[in-house]
């Protein structure tokens, strides 16, 4: 069952122990059933996955039709090499490959992004963060794109939107965009969500096994295991 906004906002009420924190926190922010979260003004990208000499954001001028393909590039050099083999840019090249299993792969740059905006690339993953942190306690938070953010073809979440019973940081993002896109620090980026679940209690803060508990700013992935303990069951 989803909470609603009046629920929210009487879940966070209890000082001592409150099944919801959200810091900061505005009530303008609080919906019929959800809180708007807002977008941090860093991003990470893997260094891996970015071709040498192009940039993998870029200012924006602040107009449109002020910007050329060239802008992507650091230097008129890179950006004739790009004219001339395409493919070497291309993120589709195998060359620029991740391999969830190697740590080398996650190795991050940052980006801040200007108050005037930053455009972002339909060819990179950007990793971002949330301005709110938040605590949950008894209940099942996740998030997802705002509809307007959807309707502007910003994809906020790839794949990790849901969270866990006992989670405390900020949410990392991952942002795709179809076209090249502008977004601004503390733009509104997303809405959280709670449900109320059955069962007995496993904290994600309380898991020796968790990964991303009391993470700060966008949080690159943790090497993914291979659990070579079910080969001996799958044979």
């Amino acid at each position: 069952m989803q909470l609603t906004g009046p629920e929210i906002l009487y879940r966070m009420q209890d000082k001592a122990h409150p099944d919801i924190v959200i810091r900061p926190f505005d009530k303008r922010c609080l919906g019929s059933n959800s809180y708007d979260l807002h977008l941090a003004d860093t991003l990470r990208v893997y260094k891996h996955t970015i071709p040498k000499g192009m940039k993998p954001a870029i200012p924006y001028k602040g107009s449109f039709g002020m910007h050329h393909m060239k802008d992507w590039f650091e230097h008129p050099t890179a950006y004739a090499n790009y004219c001339r083999t395409p493919g070497d840019f291309d993120p589709r090249n195998p060359r620029f490959l991740i391999d969830p299993t190697n740590p080398a792969h996650h190795e991050t740059i940052d980006i801040k992004i200007p108050e005037t905006g930053l455009v972002l690339s339909p060819d990179v993953g950007y990793l971002g963060s949330t301005v709110e942190y938040t605590e949950t306690r008894n209940l099942f938070p996740y998030i997802d794109g705002k509809s307007s953010v959807g309707r502007n073809f910003i994809l906020n979440h790839h794949t990790a939107g849901r969270g866990d019973d006992g989670f405390c940081g900020e949410w990392t993002l991952e942002i795709r965009v179809l076209y090249p896109t502008v977004v601004y620090p503390y733009m509104r980026i997303g809405q959280i969500y709670y449900e109320e679940f059955t069962g007995d209690r496993m904290p994600y803060n309380e898991n020796p096994h968790s990964h991303y508990n009391g993470q700060r700013g966008p949080t690159a992935a943790a090497v993914i295991p291979i659990d070579k303990f079910l080969q001996e069951k799958v044979r």
